[in-house]
């Protein structure tokens, strides 16, 4: 297998991108970008990084960890810079990781979620075009997986994260509708895997309904799976990344990465 750390900023070592690669040349795999939670206060690698990644990979499917502008870096559209420079990367060495470059996905958790939606939705921003100078499209997942996934700034919104990447906590209902996902899907929006749990309480599992509407109105393929039990942050939903707490174990949970890669196949 191949283990590597890529620093993605050059001037910010802690912008990085690990690959988690298994050495097959004769076979070009998908390929998928995890993107951790936390908040845009910091990365939960931990539990939705690395484990994320090797659940992935033991199912065919070669993956990339991504540490992300959080904190005082974490004002959008940065954060989706850091996403973009690494779907980008992924892709210009498909060769190298034996992937295929018209098939890499991204999988988000949480606020990671929120970024992972804003990959597959606002990949086309001018703004984030202009900073990356990528070509139109270079950025662009061939579908997204949304856990526990804040994505709506309204009522149902997760407000901390929203604080977080929009540098206030007296933001404009205009700033809020900016980066509500739900307010921005169209046709240029990825299908979707969207997987939350009804007993959220930190991320209201409003934020996938709506989201689920509003691919539904575009006409966006998507599939919904609501898990009648379940905390927030369940990550795999099993003893890998339970550490020891039985809220994050759930059978049915656990399922939720063997339907994504079933998905992935269909799209």
């Amino acid at each position: 297998m191949l283990n590597k750390t890529i620093q993605l900023r050059p001037d910010d070592p802690e912008i990085t991108l690990t690959a988690y690669v298994t050495d097959e040349p004769w076979k070009a795999r998908d390929a998928m970008l995890v993107i951790p939670g936390g908040g845009y206060g910091c990365i939960c690698d931990d539990r939705e990084g690395e484990p994320i990644a090797l659940a992935f990979l033991a199912r065919g499917v070669n993956a990339f960890v991504l540490k992300y502008s959080v904190g005082a870096k974490a004002k959008f559209p940065r954060p989706l810079v850091d996403a973009s420079l690494a779907m980008a990367y992924i892709k210009d060495h498909a060769e190298e990781f034996h992937i295929d470059p018209d098939r890499v996905f991204c999988v988000g958790f949480s606020a990671g979620g929120h970024l992972s939606a804003s990959l597959g939705t606002l990949w086309h921003l001018p703004e984030v075009e202009a900073e990356t100078g990528l070509p139109h499209g270079k950025n662009k997942p061939a579908g997204m997986v949304l856990c526990y996934a804040v994505l709506s700034a309204g009522k149902m919104a997760h407000k901390g994260s929203f604080y977080n990447i929009l540098g206030t906590q007296t933001p404009t209902e205009e700033e809020l509708d900016r980066y509500s996902i739900e307010k921005h899907i169209d046709e240029n929006t990825v299908p979707a895997f969207l997987m939350h749990t009804a007993e959220d309480p930190v991320v209201p599992v409003e934020n996938a309904l709506y989201t689920a509407e509003a691919l539904s109105k575009q006409k966006i393929p998507f599939e919904l799976h609501i898990y009648p039990h379940g905390p927030h942050g369940v990550a795999l939903g099993d003893w890998q990344t339970s550490r020891g707490n039985k809220a994050w174990e759930d059978d049915a949970v656990a399922k939720w990465v063997e339907d994504a890669v079933y998905w992935m196949k269909g799209i």
